[in-house]
Formats: structure tokens, sequence, C-alpha cells
């Protein structure tokens, strides 16, 4: 699937229903819905394409639905308040925040839905599961290669994503402690561009120009920040090849980046989220379930047990050169 027709089928889920897969679910199906923190970039588009895509769903034996929280925690609880008045039998959450969501699980949990967390996490003990990445181990990662790029010397600046997110709360935590290696480097700035490319691009506009030929390294922690970045440092006629440049996710525009030698990127594997906690929620309603994804045959080390784990950890993939165009072909 090219990102193109995935946005045009993302598109549909924004109104938060999907009606060809409503339209096709069989009588009696289990109804999920997935409440995300927002669609407007590629990597939660790949998230809820996977989650479209899982086989209980495309069989009708799930009837899905996928709501845009439109970053804000308010939409996604009056979200959650929805889908306790519909009867939703289970919700996979991506939380915006990871306090506030804590409400909105609560009140699923009082009215008998469990609640599966997927990709960022929540401050909650009333989740059945959790199904993401280690966000820390993708915090360090990427610092680690900007400030080994960099030698060890010279400053960065920092490109966080939605304060109060748990990706942004473990990634950073990542970031220092990789940095913490490097005590020669320092910090030049240290601000939120919300996952944003645009906000991210002004950001580093600025600081370019506060900190003229000052900046080394750009660690974006996510990779739609790192490209911002980078449009940054072309329009001001600077070279990407003199600053290390990193972010996480693995989206296309930043695959064909490190193709190009132009970042380093991490690749996060949402799709295995989106299944994996689908197939979860799947057993907290049917005992007898069986996962239906191919995630788990590929990575074993996602041990099923049953379905009655607590948490289940997708590994982190670094994007390389080896492997940079067998994942390209994959989005095609």
């Amino acid at each position: 699937m090219t990102f193109r027709k995935l946005s045009t089928t993302v598109s549909t889920l924004v109104i938060g229903l999907s009606l060809a897969t409503a339209a096709s679910a069989k009588d009696g199906a289990i109804k999920i819905g997935a409440a995300v923190y927002g669609l407007n970039a590629e990597f939660m588009q790949l998230w809820a394409d996977a989650a479209e895509n899982h086989p209980a769903v495309k069989s009708g034996l799930v009837d899905l639905t996928v709501f845009d929280g439109r970053y804000d925690a308010l939409v996604q609880q009056d979200q959650f308040e929805t889908m306790i008045t519909q009867g939703y039998d289970a919700i996979v959450f991506v939380p915006i925040d990871i306090d506030a969501g804590a409400t909105a699980v609560e009140l699923a949990h009082e009215a008998g839905i469990p609640v599966v967390g997927s990709n960022t996490m929540v401050n909650s003990k009333l989740l059945t599961s959790y199904v993401g990445s280690d966000d820390v181990q993708a915090g360090y990662m990427e610092a680690k290669s900007v400030l080994d790029k960099m030698g060890c010397k010279g400053n960065v600046v920092i490109l966080e994503g939605p304060i109060g997110q748990s990706a942004q709360i473990q990634r950073g935590e990542g970031n220092k402690k990789a940095l913490a290696e490097c005590p020669d480097v320092k910090v030049l700035e240290q601000q939120t561009a919300n996952w944003s490319r645009a906000e991210a691009q002004s950001l580093m506009e600025n600081w370019l120009t506060a900190h003229d030929k000052e900046i080394n390294g750009v660690i974006g922690q996510n990779d739609e920040m790192a490209l911002g970045a980078i449009e940054a440092i072309k329009s001001a006629g600077l070279s990407v090849s003199d600053f290390a440049i990193a972010g996480v996710d693995g989206v296309t525009d930043a695959l064909n980046a490190v193709k190009e030698g132009s970042m380093a990127s991490i690749l996060q594997d949402g799709a295995a989220q989106a299944q994996g906690a689908i197939d979860v929620a799947i057993k907290a309603v049917k005992p007898d379930y069986k996962p239906m994804s191919e995630i788990w045959k590929q990575y074993p080390q996602m041990t099923w047990e049953d379905g009655k784990k607590t948490e289940y950890n997708v590994p982190w993939t670094p994007v390389t050169l080896e492997n940079v165009d067998a994942l390209l072909a994959k989005r095609k």
C-alpha cells in the first residue's frame, strides 16, 4: 500500500467509524474501539491501517471502529464515554497524555469494558495489558547515533514529543542516558514540536539563527521532527551532511532520508503493536480465542502465553543501508 492510498484509507477513520468494516461485520461480532491520539501523521496512519487489516477484522469476527483523538485528552475521554454508552466489548487505547488518560481507563473499567494499551502508556493499573515498544531504549539508541557521529563533542538540540505523553517522557530519559556518556556535549535547546514536522522546522529555523554555526547534532524524538529539522537546515542554505541527525519510527520519508545519508532512524513496528493489541483485546472478550495475526511468528520473543501477559514488548529495528530497501518495499 502506498502512502497516498494509506492516507485516503485513514481519512475515513477520522469521523470515528469504519463503514466498510461495520457493513461487513457478522451478527454478533466483537465490537472493539481503537482510541488513538491522532491521525495527522504517517506513523499512526500505519498503525490504524494495520488494525483495519487484522485477520479478525477482515473476517468479520471483529467490528472495529478507529477514533481520532485529535491530540486532545478531553476528546479521547469523550470518545471513551461514547464507546461505553454504545456498549463496546473492548477498547484499544493509544493515549495522548500518560496521566489524563487514566480517567478514561477508569470509566471503561467501571463499565466492565477491558482496555488494552498500545504504543503509548497510561498511568493506570486497570489496563488488561499493554502492547508497545521500550521508548527509553529508543531514546538512547537515537541519541547515541547522533553523539557517535559527533565523536562525543559539540552541541546538540532536542526536539521533544508532546509534553506529558509517555513516548516524550521515556525517549527523553533515553536521550539523557546517552548524553550522560558524553559530558563534553552541550544541549543548546530542548523544546516540544508535538511530533510535527512543520513545528520542528520552525523551531529549528529559530535555533539556527540564535546559535549561528554552533549546532552539531539534532535529536528528534520522532522522525517527523527530525525531517522538519532537515528542511530548516536546507532552507538556511546549510549542508545537511554537516549535522548529525536522528529520529524514531521509520516513516517512509525517514527511510528515504536514511538511504540518502541525511539522518538515522529506528523502526517502530506500529503494525505489530496494533495487531498484537487487537489479539489481546479479543482474548479478553473471548477466552478461547487463539491469535490470528502473523506478528507472533514474526517476533517469537513476544511469547503469547495464552494472551494473559500484562505487557508485550515489540522490538525496535535500527534502519540501515542494508535493510532500508526491504523496509521501503513493504510500504508499497
